[in-house]
């Protein structure tokens, strides 16, 4: 079952797959809303969903047809291979990642691995996720308790200024600084400034 907005890409697509061998097209759709009512009333091994569709978009209809038919592979084929809406679309339940433009022979692939279980995804966006998994996990953050107004405080604390630098620096009233500051030492269990500034500085805040 196919889903795209563009008619054109569409019956593209459409007439590219009934060309190859093993492979049928038991349906197309030109929203999400649509492409959820295909896949229930056909029953596809595979839905193809492009991303940016009217009505209901990619990502909702994936989880959709994730949800009601969940023996059915979503394969998401796009313009779109940022990291967000790749991890959004596999978050919501889609097994393959292609990018518009794939060759004829990609595509088949991809069909026919995600109907098998498989997830699979483009060179491109293979190589993002790689890079991604690699990369060394973000720092935890020493402070969770803070919200990132009384973050952004403590690190102006930390740099040294005063509460009446600090709300000019913000464009904060001098009470409510205050405030935020008392909230910060209570949250921290510190009784004083200083005890705060030096916590603060050993986890890396007040360089900015």
């Amino acid at each position: 079952m196919l889903a795209d907005d563009h008619p054109v890409v569409r019956a593209g697509l459409a007439a590219l797959l009934t060309s190859l061998p093993g492979i049928e097209v038991v349906g197309v759709a030109a929203n999400g809303r649509e492409a959820v009512r295909e896949v229930v009333t056909s029953r596809p091994d595979v839905a193809v969903l492009d991303l940016q569709m009217p009505d209901l978009d990619g990502f909702a209809a994936t989880r959709e047809i994730t949800r009601c038919a969940p023996d059915v592979a979503v394969l998401v084929l796009t313009m779109f291979e940022d990291d967000d809406s790749v991890f959004a679309a596999m978050r919501a339940g889609a097994r393959g990642y292609l990018v518009k433009g794939a060759e004829q022979e990609d595509i088949a692939r991809a069909i026919q691995a995600v109907a098998a279980g498989e997830a699979i995804f483009g060179p491109g966006v293979a190589r993002r996720m790689l890079s991604f998994f690699s990369a060394p996990p973000p720092a935890p953050d020493p402070f969770p308790e803070l919200t990132t107004r009384e973050r952004e405080i403590l690190d102006l604390l930390a740099a040294g200024l005063s509460n009446a630098a600090i709300g000019t620096h913000l464009n904060l009233a001098a009470k409510t600084v205050a405030n935020n500051v008392s909230t910060i030492f209570t949250k921290l269990a510190v009784a004083d400034r200083a005890t705060a500034i030096i916590q603060a500085r050993n986890a890396g805040l007040g360089n900015s």
